[in-house]
């Protein structure tokens, strides 16, 4: 009598691209590791890839070692893209290649932070809907106006599968592990992390204004919703307040008690932070991000990026998530 047979692991191949969030790929490498423990069997097996074969930096500076070089990628399987600021970056001509060869022989990919900017340059993206994290949002929108973007932590789909980072990476190959052995088995593995439900994917990415800001009154709230919803053209404050359901007084009087500053200059504080975001993800022009921001002319952003954060839009286009950890942050 034969015993029966042990199926094979499920082969999963990383990409890291230079900057890539050390937190974000743990995120998705360690409950496949943790799967296998409680499985006592190789569930899953994998294997770490860098454009030319050498070890990688993550945005915090720590460099991981790799297996090979991506030329050495052999479609089926899924590939798993692990990018940070500035992923276009992180691959030429050839990776890119690469991941349209893999596509075409049956592979599938995953899209962790910012990979998917990588796998929408190949063309192999699809139509969406897609994660992404949502600094690097607005900038994907511009670029590829075509592939729908979910507002979610997650999306899960027969060929492609993306996350927006940081933790969201947990929760989804998580829902994975769920759909392939079960979710009591995925509960078992999200409690060695001491984490205690698995976050659906259409949870949002932000915290609520009112939590972000730890405000609850509901006219300044809707004047912050008002102004985040629109920050290419600049409501007045005679809109805001309209929108907000008070007088123009009262909700000066609110933004001073509550936020410190007057609601012009919290809501050019907001389009500053937005310009800064696509100045790091984005090849955008200056005079494109000025405009996208409610600024007139690129001297005028640039103008209040050295007002607001002592930098210009030079110096921001060069900044990575390391920097923006050890200085804005």
């Amino acid at each position: 009598m034969t015993e029966p047979a042990i199926p094979l692991p499920e082969r999963i191949d990383f990409l890291l691209v230079e900057g890539f969030s050390a937190l974000a790929f743990f995120s998705t490498v360690e409950p496949l590791r943790v799967a296998n423990r409680l499985a006592a069997q190789p569930l899953f097996a994998w294997r770490l890839h860098s454009a030319d074969g050498e070890p990688v930096a993550a945005s915090s500076g720590m460099r991981v070692v790799v297996d090979a070089p991506l030329a050495a990628l052999d479609p089926p399987g899924t590939l798993i893209v692990c990018a940070g600021f500035h992923p276009e970056r992180g691959l030429g001509r050839a990776g890119l290649a690469v991941l349209r060869r893999f596509g075409r022989g049956g592979g599938r990919f995953g899209a962790i932070d910012t990979g998917i900017v990588l796998l929408a340059q190949a063309g192999v993206a699809g139509p969406g809907p897609v994660a992404i994290h949502w600094e690097a949002e607005s900038g994907f929108r511009e670029a590829w106006p075509q592939i729908a973007v979910a507002d979610a932590l997650y999306t899960l789909s027969e060929r492609l599968f993306s996350c927006a980072g940081g933790t969201a990476a947990l929760d989804m190959m998580l829902e994975r592990i769920a759909r392939a052995h079960g979710l009591a088995f995925a509960n078992a593995v999200a409690e060695q992390f001491i984490h205690d439900r698995i976050r659906p994917a259409g949870e949002g990415q932000r915290m609520a204004a009112g939590q972000r800001l730890a405000i609850r009154d509901p006219h300044l709230l809707r004047a912050i919703a008002a102004m985040e919803a629109q920050l290419d053209l600049p409501l007045r404050s005679a809109d805001l307040a309209r929108q907000a359901g008070v007088g123009v007084r009262r909700l000066e009087r609110l933004f001073l008690a509550h936020l410190g500053v007057s609601p012009q200059r919290h809501y050019r504080r907001l389009r500053l932070e937005r310009a800064r975001v696509l100045l790091e993800t984005t090849d955008l022009r200056v005079l494109d991000v000025a405009l996208a921001t409610g600024f007139d002319s690129a001297s005028a952003l640039t103008r209040d990026l050295r007002r607001a954060f002592g930098i210009t839009a030079t110096a921001a286009r060069r900044g990575t998530r390391f920097a923006r950890a050890t200085t804005a942050e």
